[in-house]
């Protein structure tokens, strides 16, 4: 009997596919639309910051950094949250550098997930988290959000209802892809009387910390020292600074959970590229640089809302990142995924359907675009978007 190429292998990941971020972005691609699906702006970064990693590298940087990143960019995070959260991480030994906040999560999930634990997730969710979880062999317990008069909200007592024995960890993330909806303290509360008392570890993605508007504060669950105790939180450099190709993140977690986390890291990637590393703690000496990011994306969010304002489409909060979820249901009975075609072939302006982001693909009639977009890009597709 001959044995063909697919039948060596037995799928991890079964159930997974191409994307929907890819898909969109090929499709936008073959019908020559306006990409406001994919999450990554258009426009290019800081000029300082490249010629920080130039300086860098013509420094002679370019040799493997210490496994947990270049001290001084690791005393840099230090010095930022503190000032932004006042907590207080050691940059020796609970701060590591990642390659992207990706790598993160799934190293964080890897560090602590033994198989048959279950992983509290809640929907919709990035689509990363779930494989991950599963090939660490854990249980996803989906947990979905309230959707009650056009917005989103964690139903906090759904979750306590599937704690169990088997609960090892709980993923948030807050500001929210893809419904833009932030933690207040009071969900903080809520979920540190949730934890209380168990050994339920938490990871919390915040990589678009530096993207919360209309004067409000992004409330890091490094800000809160019971939640901070029990957590891995993640940013992303790439998301603040517009560097998203360079995939440079980092973690924080407490002394014995960073251990934990090292023991995965060194064996999934080592290290991070070290001229990136000098270059962006160069670059963060200046704290404007994402201490104005909020007022710099709001303005983005405001031209996207007032020009969609008295269209047919329904606008739903956005509180932080750079997406803005809209209803569509007075435009077209199709299905999420057939609507953002539809946009996408026709109109000339591809989305993400929100859908993609739930396991039973639950339908809202609600999609996805991206502001992170130079304001030619953004007047180009609204003036699209302003026609239907």
């Amino acid at each position: 009997m001959q044995i063909t190429p697919s039948g060596l292998i037995e799928s991890k990941l079964p159930a997974v596919k191409t994307t929907i971020f890819s898909s969109m972005s090929q499709l936008a691609q073959q019908h020559q639309a306006i990409n406001l699906g994919q999450g990554f702006p258009d426009f290019d970064c800081d000029p300082t910051l490249i010629e920080s990693v130039h300086q860098a590298m013509l420094a002679g940087h370019n040799q493997y950094p210490p496994m947990p990143g270049t001290p001084v960019l690791r005393q840099a995070i230090a010095t930022k949250v503190s000032a932004l959260y006042h907590a207080h991480y050691d940059a020796d030994s609970e701060i590591t550098i990642t390659a992207g906040a990706t790598q993160a999560i799934m190293t964080s999930i890897l560090a602590c997930v033994h198989p048959g634990d279950e992983v509290i997730v809640i929907e919709p969710a990035y689509d990363s988290y779930i494989p991950t979880i599963q090939l660490a062999g854990g249980i996803p317990v989906l947990v979905g959000m309230r959707f009650e008069d056009n917005r989103f909200s964690v139903d906090w007592d759904l979750l306590a209802s599937k704690i169990s024995l088997k609960t090892r960890c709980i993923l948030i993330n807050s500001p929210h892809n893809p419904t833009g909806m932030t933690f207040s303290t009071a969900d903080l509360a809520r979920l540190a009387n949730i934890v209380r008392d168990t050994k339920i570890l938490l990871i919390s993605d915040e990589v678009y910390e530096h993207m919360v508007f209309d004067g409000n504060q992004h409330h890091s669950v490094a800000s809160h020292a019971e939640l901070a105790q029990r957590s891995f939180i993640i940013s992303s450099f790439g998301k603040t600074y517009h560097v998203t190709g360079w995939k440079v993140g980092y973690v924080l977690a407490p002394k014995s959970l960073t251990a934990e986390f090292r023991k995965v890291h060194q064996f999934n990637v080592f290290t991070v590229n070290t001229p990136m590393q000098v270059g962006i703690a160069h670059f963060m000496h200046d704290h404007r640089h994402h201490l104005q990011l909020s007022d710099f994306y709001q303005e983005k969010r405001d031209v996207f809302r007032n020009a969609l304002a008295n269209s047919k489409f329904k606008l739903l909060p956005c509180d932080g990142t750079y997406f803005q979820c809209v209803d569509y249901s007075a435009i077209s009975d199709r299905s999420e995924l057939e609507f953002a075609t539809w946009l996408t072939t026709e109109i000339g302006v591809a989305a993400i359907p929100v859908s993609a982001f739930y396991q039973e693909q639950k339908q809202n009639k609600l999609v996805r675009f991206c502001f992170a977009k130079k304001t030619e890009t953004l007047n180009a597709a609204l003036k699209r978007l302003q026609q239907i």
